[in-house]
């Protein structure tokens, strides 16, 4: 049985859009990787000097660790996309601890038959299943939409653990056509992630706002572009006559993804933003994809940048049904610890993001563990949290 506290926190962001901010708590208790307690050191004195490692947050935010919902993994910590070794860990010292695959498609030789989809998804399941590249927790294996499978298919999948799906990669004649299998992945629990707006990369194909409202999946993939955005009043469509979860990313369009922020936010739908990078792909590799979508759409939305970081960690987590994404007793403990950074205008984390700083990370958790302290991809942090036994293995930075 393994005990961490993180305490001395001058803030501490929830997770959660409604209250985003956790009034009047500084310390956070997890074992054996799951929060055990939220509050004040005060009261938790004898649990933060009983536990194994203590991390003194030295005044700055600690905040549940980003989601990135839409990061193309495929096999191991390795992008055939853009030829890159342990991305995945990089990602983690940029405050992602964890991701979710929006199918494995740049496998080099991507199967479309009924047999070879299943078996990709269900390898990559697995396999990531038993690997956490830099202790992040990888949510792999969605299997790719194609005209062969059938109903039986998914429940094999359901069957063999797979709760993930995507639509716009397959062989279809017409995206309309995919409509049975979207219905069967959804029937058998598992989670649909539909590509919207222009085709992204060879094999896929334009899927317009007519084709998602008859698809109807889970979720609208990069609904501000990937990377070519959709039409305003087709994106207004999808946004006022369905319950899609509403993808923002950064290899997207940024004008399009304001607007459709403002839009759910001034009409009550921001529960369905949900944020991710879409990397790696054309745009490159980007450990700051998801921390920079944060920063930029607080920036110019001018929307609470706590309830901002809230789309990227729990929304994503209410929407896949992760552990993970929320500072409340029984969520995964996977958290991050940062401050405005060294020789930004703002006083802390918040104040950066509001301005378009991108936070300085000096102490990232997952699954109860420090597995970094001094992002070596963030700027500095001005304050920077300590580790209590001395853990100068994690401390290399730049």
């Amino acid at each position: 049985m393994s005990t961490l506290a993180i305490t001395n926190a001058g803030t501490v962001l929830s997770g959660d859009f409604e209250s985003p901010v956790i009034a009047d708590v500084d310390t956070v208790i997890t074992e054996d990787g799951v929060i055990t307690a939220v509050g004040r050191r005060s009261d938790l004195a004898d649990l933060v000097e009983a536990a194994d490692v203590v991390i003194d947050a030295q005044g700055s935010t600690l905040a549940p660790g980003l989601i990135d919902s839409h990061c193309h993994v495929v096999l191991g910590d390795y992008t055939p996309r853009q030829k890159t070794v342990d991305f995945l860990a990089s990602y983690v010292h940029g405050g992602i601890t964890s991701v979710i695959s929006p199918g494995e498609i740049h496998a080099p030789g991507r199967p479309h038959s009924a047999v070879g989809v299943k078996a990709l998804a269900i390898a990559a399941k697995t396999c990531f299943d038993n690997f956490r590249p830099g202790g992040m927790r990888v949510h792999a294996g969605a299997v790719v939409l194609e005209p062969a499978l059938t109903e039986k298919d998914f429940a094999d999948l359901q069957d063999a653990g797979v709760h993930l799906a995507k639509f716009g990669f397959g062989r279809y004649e017409d995206p309309s056509d995919g409509v049975d299998q979207v219905r069967w992945a959804q029937q058998h629990g598992i989670t649909v992630m539909c590509h919207s707006g222009g085709a992204s990369i060879p094999g896929s194909k334009p899927i317009t706002p007519e084709h998602l409202l008859k698809l109807a999946p889970d979720v609208c993939g990069h609904v501000n572009g990937g990377p070519t955005s959709l039409d305003q009043a087709g994106v207004d469509v999808i946004i006022e006559q369905t319950e899609m979860a509403l993808q923002l990313v950064q290899a997207g369009n940024l004008k399009s993804s304001v607007r459709i922020l403002r839009k759910a936010y001034e009409e009550g739908r921001f529960h369905r933003i949900v944020i991710g990078s879409d990397t790696p792909t054309g745009t490159g590799v980007m450990p700051l994809g998801v921390i920079k979508t944060v920063a930029e759409l607080s920036s110019f939305s001018g929307i609470d940048p706590a309830q901002i970081w809230a789309a990227a960690s729990g929304n994503n987590a209410r929407t896949w049904g992760l552990p993970s994404g929320f500072v409340r007793q029984g969520a995964a403990a996977d958290l991050v610890v940062m401050d405005a950074p060294w020789g930004s205008t703002a006083d802390d984390a918040l104040g950066a993001l509001a301005i378009g700083d991108i936070p300085g990370i000096s102490a990232v958790v997952t699954d109860g563990v420090v597995r970094g302290l001094l992002s070596r991809n963030t700027p500095r942090a001005a304050r920077l949290a300590t580790a209590r036994p001395e853990m100068t293995h994690l401390a290399g930075g730049h």
